[in-house]
């Protein structure tokens, strides 16, 4: 399933519909002229099409709104404890190579959880992420999130870590499975916004008792229907559109 997934999650990235269409222009120009004529169009066009930026800010303004956003200075003393999804930490080998902790675009997975540990003397962190690249190497995430909680000085018995999770199924099962994990008692589940819906789902379905702190918005109260960008718009869709699949797939295989 995990290799699966890589390999649907090529899917999701605009320029391997692009190159798709281009390789099969390529395979009728002489068969079929025509047809590949019009494959290479379409491929244009697509390229074209996915730097405007208004349809994918909208769908991820529908994953982001599901849940509210909690304010930092938010009353927590009810919880137990903060369970911190990986997904924030650079790739192991690029950790390698350094010797400062290094985060990623979704920083706020890590940020936000420090902060709300030093309001909150009370609760404690569960950081939970393996090794998510199918030929990741280096460290594992939750070694590489153990770098930077460090260096932001929380205290190593407020933070437990799960290391073997290589997606949000296994994130919600073996942190489960950690000793002095109590899943009854209240837990706030830290992931960035347009992720919570599949994340909160397969947690509620492992028989969580979380509630929602989603952070890392990407997108805002409106989006002028000018607004186009080539880069933005490959990673909009590709960020959307894994979403998407990935709540499509959890569902087809009961996992939320």
């Amino acid at each position: 399933m995990f290799i699966l997934s890589k390999i649907l999650g090529l899917l999701t990235e605009p320029l391997t519909w692009v190159t798709g269409l281009l390789l099969t222009g390529l395979f009728f120009r002489r068969h079929k002229p025509v047809a590949a004529r019009r494959l290479r169009w379409s491929a244009l066009a697509v390229l074209l099409a996915v730097g405007w930026l208004p349809l994918p800010t909208w769908l991820s303004q529908q994953l982001e709104g599901r849940y509210a956003e909690i304010a930092p200075q938010a009353d927590l003393r009810s919880y137990v404890g903060v369970i911190v999804l990986g997904g924030a930490t650079a790739s192991g080998q690029v950790q390698q190579a350094h010797v400062q902790p290094l985060l990623n675009g979704a920083a706020e997975r890590m940020t936000a959880p420090v902060a709300m540990l030093r309001r909150n003397p009370h609760l404690r962190l569960v950081f939970t992420g393996g090794e998510g690249s199918l030929f990741g190497s280096g460290p594992s995430e939750a070694d590489r999130a153990r770098v930077f909680f460090d260096s932001m000085g929380l205290p190593p018995d407020r933070v437990q870590y799960e290391s073997a999770s290589r997606s949000t199924f296994e994130n919600a099962v073996l942190t489960a499975q950690l000793p002095g994990i109590d899943i009854t008692q209240r837990w706030l589940l830290v992931t960035s916004a347009a992720h919570m819906p599949r994340a909160m789902a397969t947690f509620a379905k492992a028989g969580w008792n979380a509630t929602a702190y989603p952070v890392d918005f990407q997108t805002g109260g409106t989006t002028s229907w000018a607004s186009y960008s080539q880069a933005g718009g490959i990673n909009n869709w590709q960020n959307v559109l894994h979403e998407l699949l990935g709540l499509l797939a959890y569902r087809l295989t009961g996992r939320l």
